[in-house]
């Protein structure tokens, strides 16, 4: 926040309840100051404001909007109401107080709809906002029309433009068309071999990695394929791992309409039901794409390692040419892994370059030793990481099974395999060392790249959680006013099987700060990295595609201009600020999905955990579904409950009973409203 030229006028960002009240933050205070309905003056959730202090209320400052500088946003999806022969809009958005006046709407127009509207002007706080009907989405209460609507309220938009969609079938088109010039051996720098590997860097040559043993591991349901794994045996106890990546920045060139829609959106945004991808599919599930035994461009990471112990030798960046010769699922990799017998295959090359050359190798053995020795010394890494103090959150994810028509029949959590952490494991390896050889170009304090970064939590926030922490027996050590991830590992370590695990994990999250995207490197606090960024998505992320334009001009020399600098730190600001709203988008699908699930259950009775506390009441999820709800204090019942912020729990003033943060609980499902998509229970 800062202050205005008139005194007692300061500039922020309000934050409205559903009461509705506002709250304008100051920037760099713990205080706020309260702003109620008849003082918000047409101010709307997260918009940019001048506040007047007018007064106290408590121990809060009170004030008045006087101005609104920037609206948040003007475009929201909400449900269409019919009064006569007039409509009206109400916004799904619970924090838009108003109903909105449509003065213009199609004849086809029905009572129920869900639309997106546009709001046209609102200055007048008497009067209600008068909104422009952008487009009907279809009827309410419908999976088509429901997830739809959370993707418009997000500003992400499904479909292409059609020039976009143009430029990419056109771009396909030609490669195909070009495709035995593209992959001809003649043009590459031919058996990449032990001899002169790590020789300098050619952008229009290509290392080659066909007849080399690579293949994927992703998600059963996956189609967009980022990443591959190499494996090769060099002997003498070294062996080579190559981290191929899509070479999506072959394809996409700054400037394009392609480039510009992919940086508009920033993310693929994965709902429960489907992908929106932010390169057209025949890109991102097509020629980008490292499917199976078809020659595929990439952008790789290369490590010479000790086979033994994992110790780096060397490693290479560069472009290169692949051919995945196996396509496994998170499971059919684990399977492998899980009957690895004694007898081990010994052979790193690939069925392509086998005396047949023409026959695949179908035994299962061939791809079983690749796989124990990048497990193995994955399991090295993550013990290095850990102990160096890369915090290791394990959270629960949540997959749907649904019919025909969207309706969920079971939810299912997402269970955490070896090989899922195994390639996690091989991503953060690639990531770190391309932001240390990018950091070593460009001087430590950043600029001309983009780096993932995660800030140190806030000391008041780190504070209360010692205190926190020991009130249940334990210590959380905190060292001339700061903590080290390496610190909150060894609490981790310390609380494992604990009753009050689940309690100090959920309350350790909440105290840190959110990762972003930035042009200045200040390394990341949760990994325990001096130099993190992204690179290994480019199909599903716009910063790791700008990684590879920036690394690929490293390699070669190339200068990058000071324009180029102001360019990167829009890109990083706007991805970050991008990343909020599909996560909120991804969880709004799931959201909808458990009240779904969740509303013939009404009556039922749940075991639960208390997952968060609030002045208002305590939230209890549900651990098979992760559904979560709301018990209101009011419904309590037995004493006057009030919120112990400190202490993460909500304590009656008589009888001192505490609900706290992890602790668990029998509660009764009494509502499940699809509008809010909020479930209320019961303490039974």
């Amino acid at each position: 926040m800062r202050k205005n030229k008139e005194k007692n006028k300061l500039v922020g960002i309000i934050k409205i309840t559903a009461k509705p009240i506002g709250f304008v933050m100051i920037e760099g205070r713990n205080d706020d100051t309260i702003v109620f309905e008849e003082n918000l003056n047409c101010a709307l959730d997260k918009d940019e404001v001048e506040v007047e202090i007018i007064g106290k209320d408590r121990d809060r400052k009170k004030g008045r909007i006087t101005k609104i500088i920037r609206r948040n946003k003007t475009e929201f999806v909400g449900t269409i109401e019919k009064t006569g022969n007039t409509f009206s809009f109400t916004p799904d958005d619970f924090k838009f107080y108003k109903k909105v006046e449509l003065r213009v709407f199609p004849k086809e127009i029905k009572d129920g709809e869900k639309a997106l509207v546009k709001i046209k002007e609102w200055t007048n706080p008497n009067l209600s906002p008068v909104g422009e009907i952008i487009k009907i989405i279809g009827k309410k209460g419908e999976h088509e029309t429901e997830m739809q609507s959370i993707l418009l309220d997000k500003g992400i938009v499904y479909n292409f433009p059609p020039e976009v969609e143009k430029e990419a079938e056109k771009i396909a088109k030609e490669f195909g068309k070009n495709q035995n010039k593209n992959f001809d051996s003649s043009s590459l720098k031919g058996s990449h071999g032990t001899q002169n590997f790590h020789s300098g860097f050619s952008a229009t040559n290509r290392k080659d990695f066909r007849n080399i043993t690579t293949f994927t591991i992703d998600p059963a349901d996956a189609k967009d394929f980022d990443d591959a794994l190499s494996y090769e045996d060099l002997g003498a106890e070294k062996i080579r791992v190559g981290v191929h990546i899509a070479d999506v920045s072959h394809f996409v060139k700054p400037g394009t309409a392609l480039d510009r829609e992919a940086e508009k959106r920033s993310f693929s945004t994965y709902l429960v039901d489907r992908t929106i991808p932010m390169l057209p599919e025949v890109l991102s599930n097509g020629l980008c794409s490292l499917v199976p035994n078809v020659d595929r461009l990439a952008f790789s990471a290369v490590f010479d390692i000790e086979k033994n112990t994992g110790k780096i030798l060397s490693c290479w960046f560069g472009k290169t040419i692949i051919n995945s010769d196996k396509r496994f699922s998170y499971e059919e990799a684990q399977n492998l892994l899980d009957s690895a017998n004694s007898e081990k295959s010994s052979s790193s090359e690939s069925p392509r370059a086998s005396s047949l050359r023409s026959a695949r190798l179908s035994s299962e053995d061939f791809f079983q030793n690749s796989l124990l020795n990048l497990n193995r010394i994955a399991n090295i890494y993550r013990e290095e990481n850990k102990k160096n103090g890369t915090i290791e959150f394990e959270t629960d994810e949540v997959k749907f099974e649904l019919d025909e028509k969207g309706k969920p029949l079971s939810i299912y959590k997402k269970p955490r395999l070896d090989t899922m952490k195994m390639i996690e494991d091989w991503m953060l390896l690639a990531n770190k060392e391309v932001a240390k050889f990018i950091s070593d170009k460009v001087g430590k304090r950043g600029g001309a790249s983009i780096f993932r970064i995660h800030d140190l939590p806030k000391m008041e926030k780190i504070e209360e959680l010692a205190i926190f922490v020991r009130a249940l027996g334990h210590e959380l050590p905190i060292k001339n006013g700061e903590i080290s991830a390496k610190d909150i590992n060894i609490l981790l370590k310390q609380i494992e099987g604990h009753a009050s695990e689940s309690l100090i994990k959920t309350a350790a999250i909440r105290s840190m700060a959110k990762a972003e995207y930035s042009t200045k490197n200040i390394g990341h606090f949760g990994l325990a990295f001096e130099y993190y960024t992204h690179f290994t998505s480019p199909i599903r992320r716009y910063p790791d595609l700008v990684i590879h334009r920036i690394l690929e001009k490293y390699l070669s020399n190339q200068p990058i201009s000071k324009n180029e600098f102001g360019k990167y730190e829009k890109i990083a600001q706007e991805a970050s600020e991008k990343e909020i709203m599909v996560q909120e988008a991804e969880r709004d699908s799931i959201k909808y999905k458990q009240v779904e699930f969740m509303q013939d259950k009404i009556g039922k009775e749940f075991d639960a955990i208390i997952s968060g506390v609030t002045e208002w009441g305590m939230y209890v999820e549900d651990p098979e579904t992760k559904a979560e709800g709301l018990i209101r204090i009011k419904d309590l019942g037995d004493d006057y409950y009030k919120l112990d912020q400190k202490n993460y729990c909500i304590k009656g003033e008589h009888t001192k009973k505490k609900f706290s943060l992890g602790g668990s609980v029998r509660v009764r499902l009494s509502a499940a409203d699809l509008d809010r998509k909020t479930l209320d229970f019961k303490l039974v």
